[in-house]
């Protein structure tokens, strides 16, 4: 399109008011409850700016987008009101048209007002396109919708031009990880560790982390595992001028077997079977609970199907009635006027590990704050943030005092205990012993301080193959690792494990054995002799479920380690594959 169609086409999409918005829902994990939507905006349908990355592009190069902004704005709230959505707007907003002079001031809270909505039911969400410089105007911009009863998200964490100073500088209370870190996490041991660490920014700086882009199964069950409540993408819903209103509906049957990295725990030591209250209840009957029970820190808030819809702390209500004439005013009221609607909600059957990293993702979780216990989405119960803190202290004590000093990664103990469960559970791994092949000729020439180098580039190595949420590594001891893969491929996760060992030892040969390829050393006889750069000799047992039953822990260890042995008669790296009857198949 020439510049004067392009000039057309917006002008009579501006002229018209043609532009339709889309609803994509926005999902708690923990709750199975809808957050909200995010109102994604569309040109005509036959239209050349049909695409929203073509008209907003359009709209910003000929000084329209403020403009285009507003209308697509108040086409979203038309459709969030009439439809009668429930949760919170999520409105995309460009940092460049708030700092625009033309911006009209106040226009926002007009249209909410004509639609029946209110500031706190509208999220508005940055979308950085292209670079901003003032950061203190848009601080100020955005400081004036908080005071009006906005709230703010950060969309695309990690792809913005300055994403990551407009979190420091503003404070978003939602930050949107960009779909990028998300596609294939559960592949990607790099994209784990950087979703960790959005997680942990986020604790600090009180903001709740949303993982969009969500199209996979497997992407939903490790970001569910390591903590990730807020969740959207195609996997649950397209956008849809019409949306899903049942979250249950929307989230897969994610059947994720029990863990084997480390011992899983549910929360049925946990749960406190206390009496909740229908949401129409008075609030002097509330009241009068906590008065009756010292030891009672909170009561959850049900709807008419028994599924929580709210939580009341003691310290909260009794923050709420301490002001002049609160407690006449609200004694008859009923306590859904009161209740917290920010609360957690996890399923009986979710393990302790899951539920401590819900927990500590929270990022307005206080300690003295009970959470709600559900079993197929009703009530059964509360649990006691103390009560999972002090039960994961203890296996992190546990799991600690087995560690290798040098790796920290599980050692003896914890590996029995890890093949006792993968017997236990039928299930199908591939069980791979490790050896380092020259490593004792090369700690002898090089040094031990080289040769510890080694080994936690080995470890490195291992990690980065791993999937937290359905492997497990050990470290045997000396030279000797325990690698149990518990996905059908692990042929190829073991080859780039080899590939990666080899390209990593390169940095701590001398420049001579580098290039011949060898070097000399002492052997055990105490003569010198000729050895092989540093490689990986692997043991594999590939344990199908039929086969676990009357097979013990030793016994699977000593099949890996025979298999182990047949692989090291093999010059260089090598990987063989025994079984369980004979390991020299």
């Amino acid at each position: 399109m020439t510049i004067t169609e392009q000039l057309g086409a917006l002008g009579a999409i501006l002229a018209q008011g043609n532009v339709h918005t889309l609803f994509q829902p926005i999902v708690s994990l923990a709750q199975r409850r809808l957050l909200g939507y995010e109102a994604l905006s569309r040109g005509p349908s036959n239209s050349p700016l049909h695409s929203p990355l073509n008209l907003f592009a359009v709209a910003r190069q000929t000084g329209h987008l403020s403009e285009l902004e507003m209308l697509c704005r108040q086409t979203a709230c038309r459709g969030f009101s009439q439809q009668r959505l429930q949760g919170k707007l999520f409105l995309n907003v460009s940092p460049e048209s708030l700092l625009e002079p033309i911006h009209p001031s106040g226009l926002t809270l007009q249209l909410l007002h004509r639609y029946g909505l209110s500031p706190d039911q509208v999220v508005i969400e940055l979308t950085e396109q292209t670079p901003t410089d003032d950061f203190q105007l848009l601080s100020r911009a955005l400081h004036h919708y908080r005071a009006m009863g906005f709230t703010i998200a950060l969309d695309d964490l990690g792809a913005g031009y300055s994403s990551l100073r407009l979190w420091s500088e503003l404070r978003p209370d939602y930050v949107k990880i960009d779909r990028h870190f998300i596609e294939g996490i559960h592949q990607d041991a790099l994209k784990r560790e950087f979703v960790g660490s959005i997680l942990q920014i986020a604790r600090r700086s009180q903001a709740q982390v949303i993982a969009e882009g969500i199209e996979q199964v497997e992407e939903l069950a490790v970001l569910s595992e390591m903590g990730v409540d807020l969740v959207q993408g195609y996997l649950l819903a397209r956008p849809q001028e019409r949306p899903p209103r049942d979250a249950g509906g929307m989230l897969p049957q994610v059947e994720a077997p029990p863990t084997i990295a480390e011992e899983s725990r549910d929360l049925r030591n946990l749960l406190l079977e206390q009496a909740a209250v229908a949401h129409d209840t008075p609030t002097a009957r509330v009241l009068e609970a906590f008065r009756l029970q010292a030891n009672l820190n909170s009561v959850a808030v049900l709807d008419g199907e028994r599924r929580p819809c709210g939580i009341v702390h003691r310290h909260s209500l009794s923050e709420a009635l301490l002001k002049p004439f609160a407690t006449d005013l609200f004694a008859r009221k009923p306590i859904s006027r009161l209740m917290s609607d920010d609360f957690l909600a996890v399923e009986l059957g979710q393990s302790l590990q899951q539920v401590s990293r819900l927990l500590t993702s929270r990022a307005r979780q206080r300690i003295e704050e009970d959470f709600i216990i559900t079993e197929g989405g009703t009530y059964r119960g509360l649990g006691r943030v103390i009560d999972v803190l002090k039960l994961i202290t203890e296996l992190k004590i546990e799991q600690a005092r087995y560690a290798n000093p040098l790796t920290l990664l599980p050692g003896n103990v914890p590996i029995r205990q890890c093949l006792e469960r993968v017997l236990a559970q039928g299930r199908e791994v591939a069980v791979c012993y490790i050896d380092i092949d020259n490593f004792k000729p090369f700690n002898d020439l090089y040094g031990y301080s080289r040769g510890d180098e080694v080994l936690l580039c080995l470890a490195h190595c291992l990690s980065e193959r791993v999937d937290p949420s359905r492997d497990f590594l050990g470290h045997i001891g000396g030279d000797d690792f325990m690698l149990v893969l518990g996905s059908g491929d692990w042929r190829p996760r073991v080859d780039r494990l080899v590939e990666d060992f080899t390209q990593q030892c390169r940095r701590f040969y001398r420049a001579e054995h580098l290039t011949a390829g060898c070097f000399t050393s002492h052997n055990r006889l105490g003569l010198q002799q000729t050895f092989g750069l540093l490689s990986l000799s692997i043991g594999v047992v590939h344990l199908q479920g039929s086969e676990c039953a009357g097979l013990d822990a030793e016994q699977l260890a000593a099949r890996a380690s025979e298999a182990k042995h047949s692989a090291k008669e093999t010059a260089g790296s090598c990987v063989f594959v025994g079984n369980l009857s004979s390991a020299c198949a």
